[in-house]
């Protein structure tokens, strides 16, 4: 992750620190041409925002006094590590009448054990606890 705290001085990042933005993949913002697209050097899996992006542009939103877009940022930053697939399965499984608070229960454990995703964890408790006083969950 970046080493030093970003300010409102490196935003926008893409046209202030670019040599700082990597995706996923390890492929550097000025690597992304439509030149290296059109030869096949960069596929859609090389596109994807970084985790470390993310943290970088939370850091700038807290500065700012926008805490809200920051916990956003974070929480996108969580989610990176999850497959598309999984993300959509969840989605689902938040919507009301779709869970029973076990299952919920259930989904915020793996977020956390296996993708380390401990604010969407705690986010989909707090979804768990909401739905059971509100009667929103599936009842079996």
């Amino acid at each position: 992750m970046q080493l030093n705290k970003m300010t409102t001085k490196e935003y926008p990042l893409a046209t202030k620190i670019p040599e700082s933005i990597s995706t996923p993949t390890g492929k550097k913002l000025n690597d992304i041409t439509l030149e290296s697209v059109m030869l096949g050097q960069i596929k859609p899996e090389d596109i994807r925002i970084s985790k470390e992006t993310l943290e970088m542009q939370a850091q700038i939103a807290e500065e700012m006094k926008r805490d809200a877009i920051a916990r956003n940022f974070r929480r996108a930053g969580e989610l990176i590590s999850v497959p598309d697939e999984r993300i959509l399965e969840i989605y689902n499984a938040l919507r009301p009448f779709r869970s029973t608070k076990e299952e919920l229960l259930k989904i915020a454990d793996e977020l956390e054990e296996k993708y380390d995703a401990k604010i969407n964890a705690e986010f989909v408790r707090e979804a768990a606890c909401v739905y059971e006083t509100r009667k929103k969950l599936r009842v079996e």
